[in-house]
């Protein structure tokens, strides 16, 4: 599979990881939107949000639940944002669903 974040999951392009358990692994993006940008995949490949099932709705509770983890975690009490870009025109570059958790600035909207 030529994945760029099955190859991060399985450890065989290195990352600066944050978390990892059996379901997901979360690491710093390389180009940062806020002080805080992590990465929050699953390590099995799901495309997108729009590729779900109802048989991925447990890990896809067990990613947003990491990500608020870490969100505490990382002290980020006056808040965050949690982000799933789905399909080119939703934003998604990599087609490997992943949550992005920004913190550390305050957040505007419309975000884009």
């Amino acid at each position: 599979m030529d994945c760029i974040f099955c190859k991060i999951a399985s450890g065989t392009i290195p990352a600066k990881k944050a978390y990892e358990d059996d379901l997901c692994l979360a690491f710093h993006d390389l180009n940062p939107q806020a002080p805080t940008h992590l990465l929050v995949v699953p390590r099995q490949h799901l495309i997108s949000l729009a590729h779900a099932t109802p048989q991925h709705a447990a890990l896809l509770g067990h990613l947003l639940q990491v990500t608020a983890q870490l969100a505490g975690a990382l002290g980020l009490s006056k808040g965050f944002r949690a982000v799933l870009n789905s399909g080119a025109d939703g934003g998604q570059t990599v087609d490997h669903l992943h949550v992005h958790l920004l913190g550390g600035r305050a957040m505007h909207w419309p975000p884009g």
